[in-house]
């Protein structure tokens, strides 16, 4: 592991509407602030501004809720359209309790409400969903930068989960291409000289959830670059996306 990373945030893009070129964007902004984005860089985006211009952005005025979704809002300050895309965003629902709901997404995650949110959203009206492929969205990135500017970086596309059994939420990824997910220590010896059996870092998540230290929630900040992880070239062969970090249900103990 390196002995120093940097994170450098990426000011000045602005708000962020259907269509945008999100690589562009960001290019642009570390221009502007004189960041360069050289090889074996890690670029950590935001969900948001990825989910806004893939137009994953949804008019509640254009929801009618059904039936469940108007039950399931009783007794919550939910409204029952913002409900009823969050029903349709899940593909199963893991647990209600209070108004709240924690669902499997189509993509396999298990979050708070599918992950729609109202969040940086402009207007009252406006929810943001998920990327319908994070993976293809942090792949297109990367393309993109590497076309403009001749080098390979790893692209994560992060968002905010709650977590079982701890207080607070951590930024996460959902999207991953340029790097492998995960470091396996697995067959490697320790300091002791004991052989590991079963440890795995999520490295995508560890540098995800440092990046929103940067990012944080209101600064208006959307993007990061990451220097000194060392990602080196790519090896495509194990650049396995954000899906290889979701659990199989055979290997789920809590499932």
């Amino acid at each position: 592991m390196p002995a120093e990373v940097r994170l450098i945030g990426l000011a000045g893009i602005g708000e962020v509407e259907e269509g945008d070129d999100v690589a562009g964007l960001i290019l642009e902004a570390a221009a502007e602030q004189k960041t360069p984005i050289e090889e074996g860089d890690v670029l950590v985006i935001t969900q948001k501004i990825v989910s806004k211009a893939e137009g994953r952005v949804v008019r509640l005025r254009d929801v009618q809720p059904s039936t469940i979704a108007a039950s399931l809002s009783q007794g919550s300050n939910r409204d029952p359209r913002h409900t009823e895309i969050i029903l349709r965003e899940s593909r199963r629902i893991v647990r209600m309790e209070r108004g709240n709901i924690i669902s499997e997404t189509h993509h396999g995650f298990n979050c708070a409400n599918a992950g729609v949110d109202a969040s940086n959203v402009p207007g009252d009206d406006s929810v943001a969903l998920l990327p319908v492929d994070p993976d293809a969205s942090a792949e297109a990135v990367r393309q993109a930068v590497r076309a403009a500017l001749g080098v390979n970086v790893a692209v994560i596309v992060s968002d905010t989960f709650g977590r079982p059994w701890r207080e607070g939420a951590t930024n996460v990824a959902i999207g991953v291409a340029g790097m492998d997910p995960m470091a396996d220590y697995v067959g490697r010896e320790d300091c002791y000289g004991q052989v590991m059996r079963t440890t795995v870092i999520a490295v995508a998540d560890e540098l995800a959830a440092a990046a929103e230290l940067v990012t944080g929630k209101v600064d208006g900040v959307p993007a990061v670059v990451i220097k000194g992880y060392g990602t080196g070239a790519p090896d495509l062969g194990r650049a396995r996306g954000a899906r290889a970090l979701i659990r199989p249900p055979e290997r789920d103990m809590f499932r």
